[in-house]
């Protein structure tokens, strides 16, 4: 029963995460991009920190040590990585956005190997992450005679985002702080969502009035906020602790999987099949890299399942 509970909540978060994208999708056709992703974690800042004020007892930080925990988060895994997503978002489908994000668990290992350097990728991982790369480049199908095409930078653009996740995953690991995911997610969450405030100022990004009156609009940050940032981030906090780490990065290939057939159903969205050869690239890579600890977490779960039937 405990496999079958943690099966449904990852299947769960999956679905979450993957209509996520269409979501934004949505919601850009009102909200301006930066803007837009500010106000999803102004919501979502406040709504982790009251629960991370009741689920845990260290809910701020307190020496450098946190704060730098948290400042890496704002920065990178709030404020960069939904800053370039959301720009980024306005010129792919849903499912493409999706499709280039999930190279995130293969970049974060490449920039773990980096700045690491006596654990190194071997040639195996230094192909997997080549495999996963020409899986972005086949998705952005880049015209050599135009480069900068919108649809180009497009994938640029949510290539960085991945980037900027993976580098922060590694940096926020790197740091040595205890502080509660719960409470780091939390003022990681409101700080980057000032700091995208603050971007979007300096772009001068006009939002109409309407906007606020439309329900897409609304239904879109509604969404965003309550569901794929409160709800799956506390799947996510529960799943990372039953599964591990290895598992729980498998949900960022199903939910483009997710990201496809809401695209489709809700936006009409159609995913070609040269974007779904990238996927595939995507996905090889993400075996090549972490082709050890799929063994182990694999081999485990057999060991598991023999001796629960004996």
């Amino acid at each position: 029963m405990s496999r079958f509970r943690d099966l449904v909540r990852f299947l769960a978060l999956a679905t979450v995460w993957g209509s996520a994208f269409v979501a934004i999708s949505a919601g850009l056709d009102h909200f301006p991009p930066v803007l837009f992703a500010a106000f999803r974690y102004d919501i979502a800042g406040v709504l982790m920190l009251a629960y991370a004020a009741v689920a845990v007892d260290d809910w701020r930080p307190r020496d450098r040590g946190e704060w730098s925990l948290v400042a890496v988060g704002a920065v990178l895994l709030i404020a960069a990585y939904h800053a370039f997503l959301f720009v980024g978002q306005q010129h792919t489908t849903a499912a493409a956005a999706a499709i280039v994000v999930s190279l995130s668990p293969v970049l974060t290992t490449g920039f773990a190997r980096l700045l690491v350097p006596s654990d190194a990728l071997s040639p195996v991982g230094v192909g997997g992450l080549l495999v996963g790369l020409l899986g972005v480049a086949i998705v952005a199908r880049p015209d050599p005679s135009n480069l900068l095409s919108v649809d180009a930078v497009a994938t640029g653009l949510v290539f960085c985002a991945a980037a900027a996740f993976g580098l922060g995953s590694v940096l926020t690991r790197r740091i040595d702080a205890s502080l509660p995911i719960e409470t780091m997610e939390a003022w990681s969450m409101i700080g980057g969502a000032l700091l995208m405030h603050g971007v979007s100022l300096v772009l001068g990004e006009p939002l109409e009035p309407s906007t606020w009156t439309h329900p897409e609009a609304l239904g879109a940050l509604g969404y965003l906020s309550l569901v794929a940032s409160a709800l799956g981030f506390l799947l996510y906090f529960d799943l990372l602790e039953r599964l591990g780490a290895v598992e729980i990065n498998m949900v960022s290939y199903v939910a483009p999987i997710v990201a496809a057939v809401v695209g489709w159903l809700y936006l009409g969205e159609v995913v070609d099949a040269t974007t779904a050869a990238g996927f595939g690239f995507i996905a090889v890579g993400f075996v090549l890299v972490k082709r050890r600890a799929l063994r182990e977490e694999f081999g485990h779960a057999l060991d598991l399942g023999r001796s629960s039937s004996e």
